[in-house]
Parts: C-alpha cells; structure tokens; sequence
C-alpha cells in the first residue's frame, strides 16, 4: 500500500514511516519541510495522489485555545483532499482519556479532531494512547527552577514512543475500524513519583514538591488519564526504555 504520513519527519511520524516501510510499504513522510501546509491545503493534493492510506500525525504549534481552531481547520481540509483523492482509510492519533479532561484546551482539540474524523467522508482509525516518556523532560520543565520541580499527584501510565508508533503503523496496515484503539504503558505512576524517578535517573539533584495546580496535567482528576478495560496494554517499562537512553 502506499500511505501518506502527514508529519512524518516527526518522533512518532519518522518511526511510523520506517516501520511500515520494513514491512515492505510504501510510506512517504510529508512535513512543512517538504512543503504541506494543512492549514492553507499547500501541497495536500500532492501528497495525497495515489494514496491508500493517510494518517495525520501533524500537531498544533500551540497547547491553548488555538489549538482548537487548528485542527479544525486542518482536519476539514485533509478530510476534503482525502475524499477528492480516493483515499481509502484516514487514521489520526489521538489521547487516552481526552474527553475526561475539558478543562485543557489541547486535549478538547484533540476530541474535535476525532469527532470531525468520524463524522467525515472516509472509513478510518482513531489511536488513542497515553502520554509518551520522552516528554518527561519537557513536563520537568514546566513548573521549574534551579532547585525545585513542582509536579501534581495526577495519575499518568505513560508508553515510549516506539510502542506508540507501532500502534499507529498497525492501524494503517490493518482495514479501517471505523472505531477506536486504546494503548497504555504496563505501569501507573502518580505524575511527581515519576519525576523523582526521572531526575534520579538523570542524576539530577532537584527536589520535586508534590502541588497539585502545577502545570498542564493538574487538569487531569482521578483516573482521567488511566487505561479502562478495552486499552491494548504494551510491555515496556520506564525504567527499561530509561536504561537505553
């Protein structure tokens, strides 16, 4: 099959192109570098031709109420070209527990991106997954200084990348579900036991302070976040996907 990976030179994009290559596909990675714009549709028709399968892995600039209007404005527009192009199956990527957490923005994007997917004009897939290890470093250094790191209790049972992309390369090998798959790493943390463990691991001596409004993720009540009964869970741990950093 040929399968158009729009952010495809991303960290879940460039890993799904080479997966589904290896499995002997014809995966073409597209990206503002290669000249795609889904918000203008620059370069959409092209990347589109002779496509069976095209999965949107491209993200908002932008975590706040902007986001909202990008993937609306983005998804419309993919979905339009995919429709005109024949495309056979539309898969997008998507968070476990989006819906359980209205009050961030992005995560309300992110439920309109799937809603207008599954009201459109093309059978497709929806992987919903949990947050990734590799942003860890980046959630440390929202609510920072120089000797502290304030992180919420909240509940989180993150997944490496790879697994993600993994997921989502199944999906666009497999026939439409139409529907919806959920992944989840095998282990909960609460989100500040799983910064101690990460500054550890990075010999980094910060103190981390349990507060429960700090950063994005504070949004996030109970098990918001957490995988329920139908989630596919995968195998690797933290502390194993740590070991090979």
């Amino acid at each position: 099959m040929k399968i158009a990976v729009l952010g495809g030179t991303g960290l879940i994009g460039s890993q799904v192109v080479q997966i589904l290559n290896t499995n002997g596909h014809e995966a073409v990675p597209h990206s503002p570098s290669t000249g795609l714009d889904l918000i203008t549709g620059a370069g959409l028709a092209e990347a589109l031709t002779g496509a069976d399968v095209v999965v949107n892995l491209t993200n908002s600039p932008t975590f706040d109420d902007a986001s909202i209007d990008w993937f609306r404005t983005s998804m419309t527009t993919m979905l339009a070209a995919a429709a005109t192009a024949g495309v056979g199956h539309a898969v997008v990527l998507s968070i476990t527990g989006a819906e359980q957490v209205p009050a961030l923005d992005y995560y309300r994007a992110k439920v309109l991106q799937e809603d207008l997917l599954k009201g459109g004009p093309v059978p497709y897939s929806v992987v919903r997954v949990t947050q990734f290890f590799e942003f860890m470093k980046a959630v440390l250094s929202w609510t920072s200084d120089e000797t502290t790191v304030r992180l919420p209790a909240t509940l989180v049972q993150p997944m490496a990348s790879a697994e993600v992309a993994q997921a989502v390369a199944d999906a666009c090998m497999g026939a439409p579900l139409n529907g919806t798959r959920s992944y989840a790493g095998p282990e909960v943390f609460a989100l500040d036991e799983l910064g101690r463990i990460a500054l550890a691991a990075a010999g980094d001596h910060r103190t981390v302070v349990t507060d429960d409004t700090a950063g994005m993720f504070a949004a996030a009540k109970d098990d918001a976040l957490i995988a329920k009964d139908d989630t596919v869970i995968v195998k690797t741990t933290y502390r194993e996907w740590l070991a090979t950093q």
